[in-house]
């Protein structure tokens, strides 16, 4: 089977409802970044990042996975896929993608704030302070802060090297290391863009589709689908 690789960002998850992690404005729901996304944050005002991070984890279990989560499940019917996800949400394993590799972590788990490896369920949308992971450390959520490193970075860039297509949906390329990714994928293999604002200039082999997730992601999958591969 065809290994198809995919790399998402904010703009999948803004069609179910979800906020993008950075607005125009450089707020996230209201906040600076550096109050709720740095480590620095947790240490000057735990109880609020906690907070805010429930408040977040809430919105990700409130929200469904929309008709491009869904349609990229598809694709399993008759490639190997695999998606990289900038996305702290959990959307596409419940649209039922069988292989995502979250890059900055997943809300709906929590970490220990000393060992990130350490990584528990969360029964529900509430981390409460008090709960502690088997070191005695705070449990926070398991969400990468500007700051920390990328864990799943190296594995992710294999990953892409592997590539047989490769389609990009709904992601600026504004943040690193993740924005880097795209320069792992061998030179000859077929690139898609699914974006309103296409991230980057044309060259050969790079398939631009200027749409929003729900409308560029349906497409593309309509087509691959239907080809003769």
């Amino acid at each position: 089977m065809k290994k198809i690789v995919i790399l998402t960002g904010a703009g999948i998850s803004a069609e179910s409802g979800l906020k993008t992690f950075r607005d125009s404005d450089g707020l996230w729901e209201g906040y600076n970044i550096e109050d709720v996304a740095i480590p620095e944050a947790w240490e000057r005002n735990p109880q609020m990042v906690q907070q805010f991070y429930n408040e977040r984890r809430k919105s990700v279990l409130e929200a469904s996975p929309n008709v491009a989560h869904l349609a990229l499940v598809r694709l399993e019917e008759k490639y190997h896929v695999t998606i990289i996800t900038q996305n702290i949400d959990d959307l596409h394993e419940r649209a039922g993608s069988t292989n995502v590799v979250h890059l900055h972590g997943i809300i709906t788990r929590s970490q220990s704030s000393v060992n990130p490896r350490l990584t528990y369920p969360i029964n529900g949308w509430e981390i409460k302070m008090g709960e502690k992971c088997k070191l005695g450390s705070q449990l926070r959520a398991h969400v990468v802060w500007f700051g920390e490193a990328v864990p799943m970075i190296e594995t992710a860039a294999q990953i892409c090297a592997d590539a047989e297509v490769f389609i990009l949906i709904g992601t600026s390329l504004a943040v690193y290391p993740a924005a880097g990714l795209i320069n792992y994928v061998p030179r000859d293999v077929t690139r898609y863009i699914i974006d309103p604002n296409i991230p980057v200039s044309s060259s050969p082999g790079v398939v631009e589709m200027p749409y929003k997730a729900t409308i560029g992601v349906t497409m593309l999958v309509d087509e691959l689908m239907g080809e003769n591969r």
